[in-house]
């Protein structure tokens, strides 16, 4: 198994303990906070509010652009608390990875009913 596709099962088994225990209905924030507990809990390395700067033509612009977390500094999760995930959110988790230079990212929309169907998970 590759080394991403074994820190994206270990982040989705953290977020699915957060939504058992929790369930939809919370602001971003909460869930973000719980990942980062859950995170520390199982050893998992990660950042927090990273911030991506914006290059345009060679020069670092802050933007005010943040990655929810950063997991092994490698795998990108935006994390959601909406409706439903729009082609906006897939765009901005593409948008990030493209900035950021990593490859991998999982946007997890906690406000579902069943986790799984909250998950989407991108390669570039």
């Amino acid at each position: 198994m590759l080394e991403s596709e074994k820190i994206t099962e270990e982040i989705i088994g953290a977020a699915i303990e957060v939504h058992r225990l929790l369930g939809p209905g919370l602001l971003e924030s909460a869930y973000e906070q719980c990942m980062c507990r859950e995170l520390s809990l199982r050893g998992i390395q990660f950042r927090s509010q990273v911030e991506l700067p914006v290059e345009y033509k060679g020069v670092a612009l802050d933007c005010g652009y943040r990655l929810d977390l950063l997991v092994n500094e490698t795998v990108i999760v935006e994390l959601k608390a909406v409706e439903k995930i729009l082609p906006i959110h897939t765009a901005q988790l593409v948008t990030y990875l493209r900035l950021s230079g990593k490859k991998v990212g999982l946007l997890i929309n906690f406000n579902v009913p069943l986790l799984k169907d909250g998950i989407v998970r991108r390669v570039l």
